[in-house]
């Protein structure tokens, strides 16, 4: 049986033809919108960052998709769009690529804005590319992705898009569910809702682990409010997540996702993560003469988080964390029937650490010192970020809009160090020093909607003040002060709409974008603060009626990225010619599912996601092949309030690998999870 799928590099055939099928005409069917797909188009409102009716491309989630998907990691669910690709580590830990590729270090940790109800969860300094593992996915309203730079309400970190994790108000009803996964997965979720003024949320997930050494505990909690203060409408929220885990390190050697044996084993037995977030927040709207909003959005966070580096071959443990908080304002109003401005104005202050120890001593060969034994760096960084913004919409008649934006934002860092200044082996501690940093984004659109497509192209500038890790956690060769903001220019076509008398929805885009001063860390652990880069891609997620019970849905990218500098360095595998593709880019990406929903409630599905060939080093030379794996599940009523469900992924028991790497001259694999299935009951009360 395994044989018959080991084609997975086939996969990309089936799919195109699947896509074939779906816009073909000869199929139209006389059938009306699901309620499922007709809230894709729908705005999202409260917390969203732009309306599905604006310039730019964007994707929802709705409460459904992620109530189905009962997802074990918010990836399970985000892979589903299109351009996003999230790879999987161990337990929690992930990375995120959404028009780019899978970015690691600071690059991955300032490059995606992650937002909680419309408020980031972090500090712009203060980034974690493991930033998905705070908010609390499972119980979510709703998810939005944007895909590309953010509007102008949001600065620094939506370079290449953002994830805003909206939660449900009160009056929306409670639910629980439980399930259990044959690998050792035990989770739990339940809403209450007082149906007023007050809606809790608490998921627990336990986590025995498939690989050795690798189980984990999870907690998160959300409460939401909802009241009428003198005038006020206010909405306040509470997020909390804490994460103890024991992580698996990468298996090494050539194809070694390939062998059931190896996948299982965890060579850094000793590697775990410990992360601690809470966050708290308000938004207080209220009403301005007869056709203005004003907004305020106050809100504090904190975290910490200490895990041992068992990417690096030197091992270690790092300690990090950072409290702060600010306020977001905003100001609506609409001064005719034609045109609608916004004005806003945002202050985040925050103070943060980092200290990394090498406990024990390292070397590639007898009397290498460059990894010295004790402490690298022990930091703190207090910081302060302001901006104004602003942006109109003008409507010069009923199916056009031109919506026009600009950012301008300052950054200030103030640095301080408890280690010894100057060079200690491959690392370098900075002296005490200040820094700042201008940004400034604009953005232009325009939207034309004659009939049931609407046609757009927009502009946008995404920009990003670098990481504090990127300013004070240096390297021998680097000199303190070199790295500058990191500028991405995008330009995006596309067209979406409901055709075939709403049997097709569909969204299409196409998209161009240049990046400079990008910073990165390559394959030897080596930091390079001036690389660009180029990005080019085409989108399309589509859902069509097939007639009756039977519907096909998905989405499939297409991108061709690369570098656009040359850096020729003693390491042949991380030399970089300008022209050459940018390692962990997938050219294709593809997610189909062919759903069945009977008329007494119950559902079944079966999927198909499928990930391109890619290369693993800056230069080319080393490749993952890509892989296609199965899914399905399906749900039946028991009672009218309480359903059962089954889940089975990677239904061919395929050996693939979520993560491909090349670094420090190994071929390295995070593996993807065997066959295994969750069963569970859901009830809404």
């Amino acid at each position: 049986m395994r044989r018959v799928f080991e084609g997975a590099r086939c996969g990309l055939p089936l799919l195109a033809g699947i896509w074939f099928a779906v816009a073909s005409p000869v199929m139209a069917q006389e059938v009306a919108l699901t309620e499922q797909d007709d809230a894709r188009l729908q705005v999202v409102d409260v917390w969203g960052d732009r309306p599905v009716d604006s310039p730019g491309a964007i994707s929802i989630l709705t409460q459904e998709d992620i109530v189905a998907a009962a997802a074990d990691h918010p990836a399970e669910v985000l892979n589903t769009l299109p351009g996003v690709n999230i790879h999987l580590n161990s337990g929690q830990e992930h990375l995120i690529a959404i028009r780019s590729p899978v970015l690691t270090g600071g690059a991955g940790q300032g490059s995606f804005l992650i937002l909680e109800n419309g408020v980031p969860t972090r500090s712009p300094a203060f980034g974690n590319v493991n930033s998905l593992i705070e908010p609390h996915h499972e119980v979510a309203r709703a998810i939005e992705v944007v895909r590309g730079p953010g509007s102008a309400k949001y600065g620094s970190n939506a370079v290449h898009g953002l994830i805003n994790v909206i939660y449900g108000v009160p009056g929306e009803g409670s639910r629980a569910s439980a399930s259990y996964g044959s690998l050792g997965r035990y989770k739990g979720d339940l809403i209450l809702d007082n149906g007023d003024t007050l809606r809790g949320a608490l998921s627990v997930q336990k986590d025995t682990g498939w690989r050795d050494n690798t189980g984990g505990d999870q907690q998160k909690l959300t409460l939401v409010g909802r009241y009428d203060l003198g005038g006020w409408t206010a909405t306040p929220f509470v997020s909390i997540s804490n994460l103890e885990q024991e992580t698996a390190g990468f298996v090494e050697g050539p194809d070694a996702y390939r062998s059931a044996v190896a996948t299982t084993r965890n060579p850094n037995p000793e590697a775990y993560r410990n992360a601690f977030s809470a966050r708290v927040g308000g938004r207080l709207s209220r009403s301005v003469g007869d056709t203005g909003e004003l907004t305020v959005t106050p809100y504090a966070h904190l975290q910490s988080m200490q895990f041992a580096q068992h990417f690096l071959p030197n091992g270690g443990v790092e300690k990090n964390g950072h409290t702060g908080g600010g306020v977001l304002a905003k100001y609506e109003w609409d001064t005719s029937d034609d045109l609608t401005l916004r004005v806003g104005a945002d202050v985040d202050v925050a103070s943060g650490y980092l200290k990394e120890i090498q406990l024990e001593p390292f070397g590639f060969f007898p009397g290498d010192s460059r990894f010295p034994e004790g402490i690298h760096y022990d930091y703190t960084v207090d910081t302060m970020m302001g901006a104004l913004w602003g942006e109109a919409a003008w409507s010069p008649q009923d199916d056009l809009t031109v919506l026009a934006g600009l950012r301008a934002e300052v950054h200030e860092y103030d640095y301080s160090t408890d280690a010894p200044v100057g060079i200690n082996g491959r690392f370098n501690v900075p002296a005490d020093r200040t820094d700042t940093f201008d940004l400034l984004t604009p953005k232009l659109g325009v939207i034309w909607t004659p009939r049931e497509i609407s046609y757009y192209a927009n502009y946008a500038r995404g920009q990003r003040a670098p990481q504090a890790s990127d300013l004070y956690r240096l390297q021998n060769l680097q000199v303190a002060g070199e790295v500058e903001e990191e500028t991405l220019d995008s330009f995006e076509i596309g067209l979406r709409g409901a055709v075939l008398r709403d049997a097709l929805i569909f969204d299409l885009a196409a998209y161009v974008a240049e990046k400079e001063n990008f910073f990165f860390r390559d394959g030897d652990g080596l930091n390079v603060p001036d690389g660009s880069t180029e990005h080019k891609g085409v989108e399309l997620s589509a859902s069509y009626n097939l007639g009756g019970a039977w519907a096909l849905r998905g989405q499939m990218s297409w991108s061709d990225q690369n570098y656009t500098f040359d850096r020729i360095v003693g390491s042949a595998s991380n030399s970089i010619r300008d022209g050459g593709r940018i390692d962990t880019a997938p050219e294709w990406l593809g997610d189909v599912a062919l759903v069945w929903t009977g008329e007494t409630g119950a559902s079944a599905q079966l999927s198909a996601e499928y990930i391109g060939d890619y290369t693993t080093d800056p230069s080319g030379v080393q490749k993952y092949p890509g892989h296609t794996v199965f899914h399905a599940r399906a749900s039946a009523p028991v009672t009218d309030t309480l359903e059962a469900f089954v889940i089975l992924r990677n239904l061919t028991d395929k050996n693939y690998a979520d993560r491909a790497d090349f670094a420090f001259g190994n071929e390295r694999y995070f593996p993807g999870e065997p066959l295994n299935v969750t069963v569970g009951l859901r009830k809404d009360f």
